[in-house]
């Protein structure tokens, strides 16, 4: 099982991307927000899920892993591929779509493209109770995620944070003021480590 990928970035295909780890390119299926913060050349590193069918093997990666546990949560709803799956994420955040199934609110599915009301229904139904622990999360801005932030993300991970807790991280610095997108690596990073602080690296996933 492939569950995570760190390289470079060597082609944009639409929502597609070829990403380079060690002389190998692997095509990624992401959002097409996600699409559209990636750069060539440029660092990335993406949670992924290997979809393996009769005649395929297809990745689809994710900027956090919220998005990825949402993922694979909503293509275990009946009727609910891998590509309305994706769909789904690129409309709703992971925090939106837990407060809607929180809510009962089917709408915010039905207005989905590739989702009708019966499988809209099935979604807040299959998912109830699963999302609790997403619905405290902040709330991500159009700017949640600068180029920036990826080379934060593998910085930290380096320095020996989790990849969970830098994430985080990163997520509560944009959302406590969204003008932080505009940061520089340096400047992202520095704010990252006063978020984070000392006592966070005993948290470090092995």
């Amino acid at each position: 099982m492939i569950s995570s990928l760190r390289g470079t970035v060597l082609a944009l295909r639409g929502a597609s991307v070829m990403i380079d780890v060690g002389g190998v390119g692997y095509a990624v299926h992401v959002t097409p927000h996600h699409a559209m913060l990636l750069r060539e050349d440029e660092p990335i590193f993406v949670f992924t899920m290997l979809v393996v069918r009769d005649d395929s093997l297809t990745l689809f990666g994710f900027k956090t892993s919220e998005e990825l546990e949402v993922f694979e949560l909503l293509i275990g709803v009946t009727g609910v591929g891998p590509k309305s799956a994706l769909g789904v994420l690129s409309a709703l955040t992971p925090t939106e779509i837990a407060r809607a199934v929180a809510n009962e609110d089917d709408a915010a599915f039905r207005s989905v493209s590739g989702v009708g009301p019966k499988t809209a229904k099935l979604i807040v139904l299959s998912l109830s109770g699963k999302l609790d622990s997403l619905r405290a999360l902040p709330p991500a801005s159009p700017a949640v995620y600068p180029q920036s932030r990826n080379s934060v993300l593998i910085a930290l991970v380096g320095l020996g944070w989790s990849e969970r807790h830098a994430e985080r991280a990163l997520q509560e610095i944009f959302a406590d003021d969204p003008t932080h997108s505009s940061l520089d690596v340096q400047a992202l990073l520095r704010l990252a480590l006063v978020r984070l602080g000392p006592t966070h690296k005993e948290n470090v996933q092995t």
